[in-house]
């Protein structure tokens, strides 16, 4: 398969884009390390083309959407410089070289652009002198030959056009050729074409295995007659090469070889006019189909300017340029690989029903040979009855006489020399298993000879049981032919339900190949997957190194101003990004869920230590070291306060993100957002409305109640008297907030206020409690000692009151959560001795002081907008220590791409169209909402087992859908395995039945 330029399509591409000379340079991109885009502009504003040249391989213009870097390589940043707004001024080969210099701008202020298409290539960028100003691959050649930055580049090495072959200079080549020279060999490097125009020319002209042969070949063995290493294959490989040889014959073929090198000089004339068509060579495939039906799959194989000769019993598309040519040969070559890998796989299926079916035959055909035999046998003891009863006996006979088995042995020979029919018809002697083989034949074969020398009978050897007379025998044969007609019958029923059993899983797995391939060609790798990654659950794009290198990356290319940088003190610990589109301030719980991720991917996690991480703003990140120290690779300086995070648990989890059709985002935005307490009362308030809903319609005939006036009456009473009140209890502090809607706003706040703390004291212990209460006209703070006579007097004021106990309160401990009572009896323990201004500190370290508290006399409108949490604009920070030059041409997602982020969903919803599934690995708190999570723990596992339990946990699972199976397959085993932090110990409801 051809993979790079050869020097005719070098030719035929420079001249086809001489077309560009005189646009300008809009931008540049990097696709990856060695391919780069040059987007050209026209004279007018909307004639644009991109061009695209990849080290060591190709260039050509492309109309496709290249996937580029997120942000320009350093390469790129380079060439942006120096060529940006230039006009291209020239494209030419140099020399008869693999080689093409593009020059941009003129005169002092000229750039080239030097692509080298040959070994391993290389982009050279110089000035108008050619001195380098950047190289890709800087290299040595011998030893003064050095290609590096501020070294002159030479174009005096480039290989120099050779002068056309006239007749003269032919025929000289040709007698100073060695023997056995075959003629492409010989025009090869005297022809500026490439091999495949020579071989196209001596083709056309009959002359493509012609040999140089010379006189002296004929007395002395030339050395290649000698026998080489490698067997019969080789030798025999050689010979058929030999004699397909023609030798030259300087008198009759030397014309026709003159014509031939006029004929490639004419297709380089032809090729220099830059008017040359575009074909690629391609090789049908069969396809296997459900149906039976015949389809083709056509493999692109290699691209020309010319439909050259070799080539015409192959499948051709045609273009209208080389250019466009080139373009669909290389932006499908993916794809195609895709297909190939598709067309193995369904062949492998089908190769193995066939298998299946082929050895189903074998064994009938077995056992029907099998019962021919039992048949043949059991006929002939009846038809040699006499005989076979005379040949027992006489054995039988031998046996009785006590005779030693030897002995028997030579009794027989001795019969059998004396001409005894009996003794000549045993074959041999079974004494130990207590059976002889006798020679019989079909007496009645050769009753319609009239010459019983014409037909000699044929002789079949059977086994005779000792123990039993001959009919007994024969009836023993039948028996057996019998048993294997019924084991035939049995196979066949057998044979019959296994290939159709097999055809339903060849169907299945050709369904399911084809499937698979659909879902990888639509799958898009994000930039971010090259690190760790995972996105918040306030649906922020969080990205990690994977290593120094790494680290110096997100730092320089992909940190932007308002973005944060989470580290933890400890040895391969990740620098971890929190891209931040908004500019808002970052909730403590992202920075948390950070925080983890920080400490997870180091030393932490096999160490099976807990350690504390840190977070700073990204203008706090500085590569500059102090005076007289360096930074390593993957290093920094933090500049300024560390802002310390909690410690976490060593808790990571396994899921799945789907990628959704565009038309179905909509449904799933909001589902990572920053909640306040409001989202929470709104859930509650709609469920209780479902509630009340439900308790209606099982009452419809309410209107033949005579007490149905009354109970309205009660519960319009009830609903004044009883807003809805929201009890919040602050598990840091132990502080219960109470909050309540009323609305009746003459309703005094106190009742309700002293109602609700007559609850909360029937819970709590004896403990200093800080009580908020929180009413709709005023905000009161309790201090108070929990005693015996508090609860009395707390009972006789309510007992005073006339209206029934809050709805939010559960009636009995029973209604509370479960685990939730030893959840907040052990926080209160932990906080007991925390005071106000300790929380104060410990919720500044985390930047954060809670739930702003509401204003005295504020009305509903205004508590409920100070309950959703408001995230203040932090003000304009400096620019980063390590700035990177951006473009707005650049297509780089201002922090993190929300849209992508937002076409990624852990909650697939029935009847969602999913494109494709991508694996996550993240704190485990990030993934309490995904359909499809493990938990992931420090352990003794490996990563690639865990990874293939979780899979099978998900396909497992009740509630994942057909597409969701498809989906799963398609996602590879190291792809999920590749962001565990180490070796791990899965957990998961009902694991053990996985495991077995």
């Amino acid at each position: 398969m051809k993979t790079r330029f050869n020097t005719y399509d070098i030719i035929c591409g420079v001249a086809e884009l001489q077309k560009l000379v005189g646009w300008r340079v809009n931008q540049i991109y990097d696709v990856d390390n060695k391919t780069y885009l040059f987007r050209m502009q026209g004279t007018g504003a909307v004639e644009k083309v991109t061009l695209l040249i990849e080290s060591g391989t190709r260039f050509h213009t492309t109309r496709f959407e290249w996937p580029k870097n997120m942000a320009p390589s350093g390469f790129s940043m380079k060439l942006r410089k120096h060529l940006k707004n230039k006009r291209l001024e020239k494209i030419q080969q140099l020399g008869s070289d693999r080689i093409v210099d593009l020059q941009f701008g003129t005169g002092d202020a000229a750039y080239h652009v030097i692509l080298e298409l040959y070994d391993r290539g290389n982009v050279i960028l110089t000035d108008y002198e050619l001195t380098t100003l950047y190289i890709l691959r800087p290299h040595t050649e011998g030893e003064n030959l050095r290609f590096a930055m501020r070294e002159k580049y030479p174009v005096e090495r480039a290989k120099q056009p050779t002068k056309e072959l006239e007749p003269d200079a032919l025929v000289k080549l040709l007698e100073n050729a060695r023997n056995g020279d075959y003629l492409r060999q010989i025009l090869t490097p005297n022809l500026d074409c490439g091999p495949a125009v020579i071989e196209h020319v001596l083709l056309s002209h009959g002359l493509d295995n012609h040999v140089i042969k010379k006189e002296a070949t004929e007395e002395t063995p030339e050395a290649d007659d000698k026998p080489e290493k490698g067997g019969k294959k080789q030798r025999k490989k050689q010979q058929n090469t030999k004699l397909e040889q023609k030798p030259f014959d300087m008198v009759k073929d030397l014309p026709i070889l003159q014509q031939a090198v006029k004929d490639a000089q004419e297709l380089i004339a032809e090729g220099s006019s830059g008017k040359s068509k575009g074909y690629i060579i391609q090789v049908k495939e069969e396809k296997p189909t459900e149906n039976g039906k015949v389809e083709f799959f056509f493999r692109n194989i290699e691209f020309h300017p010319y439909l050259f000769t070799q080539f015409k019993n192959f499948e051709t598309a045609t273009f209208e340029s080389f250019m466009e040519a080139v373009d669909e040969f290389y932006s499908t070559q993916e794809s195609q690989k895709i297909d190939m890998k598709t067309l193995q796989q369904e062949r492998e299926a089908l190769k193995k029903l066939s298998n299946v079916k082929n050895d189903h035959a074998k064994r009938l055909e077995e056992l029907t040979k099998v019962q021919d035999v039992d048949r043949k046998k059991a006929e002939l003891i009846t038809s040699n009855q006499s005989l076979v009863d005379n040949a027992i006996r006489a054995v039988q006979s031998a046996i009785a006489s006590q005779l030693s088995w030897p002995d028997i042995h030579e009794l027989v020979k001795e019969a059998q020399a004396n001409g005894d029919a009996v003794a000549s018809s045993i074959k041999q002697l079974k004494l130990e298993t207590n059976h002889i083989s006798l020679m019989l034949s079909d007496p009645y074969d050769n009753d319609e000879d009239d010459d019983d020398d014409l037909k000699a009978p044929e002789l079949t050897v059977v086994d005779v049981d000792l123990a039993l007379s001959a009919w007994a025998n024969a009836r023993r044969y039948y028996d057996m032919k019998r048993s294997a007609a019924q084991k035939e019958k049995k196979t066949v029923d057998a044979s019959q339900k296994a290939l159709k059993s097999a055809e339903r899983k060849t169907q299945q797995t050709l369904k399911e190949v084809r499937t698979i391939s659909n879902i990888v060609k639509a799958r898009k790798v994000f930039w971010f997957e090259k690190f760790y990654w995972f996105i918040s659950s306030e649906n922020y794009l969080v990205i990690g190194g994977r290593d120094a290198q790494q680290n110096e990356l997100i730092v320089k290319r992909y940190m932007r101003p308002k973005d944060i940088y989470v580290h933890a003190e400890i040895q391969g610990a990740s620098s971890v990004i929190i891209q931040n589109p908004t500019g808002e301030e970052i909730p403590p719980k992202t920075l948390l869920e950070a925080g983890s991720m920080a400490i997870s991917y180091s030393v932490a996690w096999d160490a099976k230590v807990v350690t504390n991480s840190y977070w700073v703003t990204s203008d706090q990140v500085s590569k500059t070291a102090p005076t007289g120290e360096y930074l390593a690779t993957g290093s920094f300086m933090i500049r300024g306060k560390k802002n310390f995070l909690p410690s976490c648990h060593l808790t990571m989890g396994l899921s799945l993100l789907f990628k959704l059709e565009d038309s179905f985002i909509e449904r799933h935005l909001g589902e990572r957002k920053v909640r306040s307490l409001d989202d929470d009362q709104i859930d509650q308030n709609v469920k209780e409305t479902e509630v009340e809903h439900d308790l209606l319609s099982d009452n419809e005939d309410a209107d033949t109640n005579p007490n149905a006036n009354l109970s309205e009456q009660s519960s319009n009473t009830e609903i004044t008297a009883f807003p809805n009140t929201e009890v919040k209890i602050e598990h840091d502090t132990g502080r219960i907030i109470v909050r309540s809607d009323s609305l009746n706003p003459e309703l005094e706040a106190t009742k309700e206020n002293e109602v609700v703390l007559e609850k909360i004291l029937k819970k709590t212990d004896d403990e200093e409690t800080t009580i908020i209460l929180a009413g709709p006209s005023r905000k009161k703070q309790v201090s108070a000692k929990k005693t015996k006579e508090d609860k009395a007097r707390a009972k006789q004021e309510a007992a005073k009151q006339e209206v029934a106990p809050v709805s939010t309160e559960p009636k009995n401990p029973s209604q509370v959560k479960r685990g939730q009572k030893g959840k907040l009896k052990k926080m209160k323990q932990k906080y007991k001795d925390q005071d106000d201004e300790e929380r104060e500190i410990r919720m500044m370290i985390l930047k954060s002081s809670g739930k702003e508290k509401p204003q005295a006399n504020a009305d509903k409108a205004v508590e409920k907008s100070e309950s959703t949490k408001e995230y203040v604009k932090p003000e304009k920070s400096a620019a980063p220590k390590n700035p990177v030059e951006l473009d707005d041409g650049d297509e780089v997602p201002v922090g993190g791409d929300v849209d992508v982020l937002n076409s990624l969903t852990g909650q697939p919803h029935e009847g969602d169209e999913l494109l494709f599934a991508i694996p996550v690995v993240a704190p485990y708190q990030a993934l309490q909402n995904y359909k499809f999570k493990v938990k992931l723990t420090p352990g003794t596992g490996k990563r690639g087992k865990a990874a293939k339990l979780a899979l099978n946990i998900f396909a497992k699972e009740k509630g994942c859908s057909a597409r969701e199976k498809d989906l799963l397959k398609s996602i590879k085993e190291e792809s999920l395995a590749r962001n565990i932090p180490g070796k791990v110990k899965l957990s998961a409801p009902q694991l053990q039945k996985y495991h077995k």
